[in-house]
């Protein structure tokens, strides 16, 4: 498909009718590294196209936390907090861009059986920790299923200017609202909505990680190509649809 002829922008706003939920991210690291496409298609459901960017495949580690996760129906002092970290490609299906999770991981077992049950998403219960010493953020992943893990140290930036351009790498990658993934031998397709993230430059001072090789992607090597943070957004999350 002609990348110049998706609509990004469409799917940024917010879908008509009550939300399921609310959700609160924070202190979110973008790290994104060029991916061989051919290796990434094997890897992705066939049903999902994958969504280049001037023709390059972008494999992203997202770490942040979550706080106030909460239905509709849970009262705020009952909401979930907890760490979370995806492993995540980009796509495509019916010509609307979203995102494909290969791992999810939460430091709330709570969390994971609901999500997985509850939303068919491959999420892991793992060890987690993020300090902030001298000004430097220090988050750790040790997921003991697949002895999968990652240790990641990063300085925020320099804000980026706003709004990002729809056209721009730096949109393709954040501005992403909708998810897919597969719910028995159908592809289901869930919603978020938030305002634009702000977006952060980032020093990444040092990575270790194993969670591609997990998921059978390639191998990471070195600093991610692009980093990127951001202070976080508040979230409102739609149910999932068949598509």
């Amino acid at each position: 498909m002609n990348t110049m002829t998706i609509d990004r922008v469409a799917p940024t706003r917010r879908p008509q009718g009550k939300s399921a939920g609310t959700q609160e991210w924070r202190n979110l690291l973008f790290m994104h590294w060029p991916v061989d496409a051919d290796a990434l298609r094997a890897l992705v459901p066939a049903a999902l196209e994958l969504d280049l960017y001037d023709g390059v495949a972008w494999v992203g580690i997202v770490p942040f936390t979550m706080h106030n996760i909460a239905p509709w129906w849970l009262p705020k002092p009952f909401a979930f907090h907890f760490l979370e970290c995806n492993l995540r490609v980009y796509v495509l299906k019916n010509g609307e861009p979203g995102v494909y999770f290969f791992s999810l991981d939460a430091s709330s077992l709570a969390a994971v059986m609901a999500a997985r049950v509850g939303w068919s998403l491959p999420y892991y219960y793992s060890e987690m920790s993020e300090t902030m010493p001298e000004q430097k953020i220090h988050y750790r992943v040790n997921r003991k299923l697949n002895d999968a893990s990652l240790h990641v140290c990063w300085q925020p930036g320099a804000a980026l200017p706003q709004p990002l351009a729809p056209e721009s790498l730096e949109f393709f990658l954040f501005e992403r609202y909708l998810l897919f993934t597969r719910r028995g031998n159908s592809i289901v397709r869930g919603q978020v909505y938030h305002t634009p993230y702000p977006v952060h430059t980032a020093a990444v001072l040092h990575v270790n990680e194993s969670l591609c090789r997990a998921a059978g992607l390639p191998a990471t090597t070195g600093l991610p190509a692009l980093a990127h943070w951001s202070p976080g957004v508040d979230v409102e999350v739609f149910d999932l649809r068949i598509v």
